[in-house]
């Protein structure tokens, strides 16, 4: 139901260019039998991953690897014709993403392992702002954002969505506030983790997939919103941590 619910919002917004942030271009998923050996160490364990994932909760069939691997080459091929080039020795301002694409991965679950919807879906979503929040290979190397901030290579999820968690989080919960200070750690260090992986590992599926749809529904201010109660929510471990 999330899946159908999604796609038909996000095929009719995209429809709509006044809610068209950014150019999609055109491309065509490549028909070539895409493999594991394809991807990069790390890609390939973090297909490992979802897949072993995917199958407990009963989302994906048994051939289901290879075509999580077509949906992760083809979403490189189609988000590259919208890179600018950049000559750094940052790692993450390299050809390829540094890190596993867990949002794709995500909607390849929420699909049922469906590559061809799973894709469909993630061209059309690339076109609204949210994408730029909850997908962020989106902006790797974007020639979306200005050259000088693509050049220090940090995300915007980082000095948009992070920052203003640090600043409702001040107004909020001042006693957490004043406990991240205390042990010398910044909140956005935390949300920019959850972000990145699409809070995988620190919340159920069912809440994972609330997460992204409210976003994608609401907008991407809600990912700030998202943060905020899950500090509310562990306020009290965070300040027995901080006494002990």
């Amino acid at each position: 139901v999330l899946a159908e619910l999604i796609e038909k919002f996000v095929s009719h917004i995209s429809e709509s260019k006044t809610d068209c942030y950014f150019s999609t271009g055109s491309y065509k998923a490549m028909d070539a039998d895409v493999k594991k050996e394809n991807l990069s160490s790390l890609q390939q364990l973090g297909v490992e991953m979802t897949v072993r994932y995917g199958k407990y909760l009963n989302l994906l069939k048994e051939d289901a690897e290879n075509d999580l691997c077509f949906v992760l080459m083809n979403c490189e091929e189609f988000l590259k014709q919208q890179q600018r080039t950049v000559v750094s020795s940052l790692c993450c301002l390299q050809e390829h993403y540094a890190g596993y694409d867990w949002f794709a991965s995500s909607i390849f679950l929420i699909m049922s392992g469906d590559r061809e919807k799973t894709l469909m879906f993630l061209q059309q979503f690339s076109c609204l702002l949210v994408s730029a929040f909850l997908w962020l290979p989106r902006l790797h190397l974007s020639m979306h954002l200005p050259v000088t901030t693509v050049e220090y290579g940090i995300h915007p999820v980082y000095f948009c969505s992070a920052h203003y968690v640090e600043m409702l989080l001040k107004a909020e919960l001042p006693l957490v506030c004043s406990a991240f200070h205390m042990s010398g750690f910044t909140p956005s260090q935390i949300c920019l983790q959850w972000i990145t992986q699409c809070f995988w590992n620190y919340m159920d599926w069912s809440e994972i997939c609330h997460y992204i749809a409210i976003c994608i529904f609401l907008g991407p201010d809600y990912q700030i919103y998202m943060c905020i109660s899950v500090f509310r929510h562990l306020e009290q471990d965070i300040l027995k941590h901080t006494e002990a």
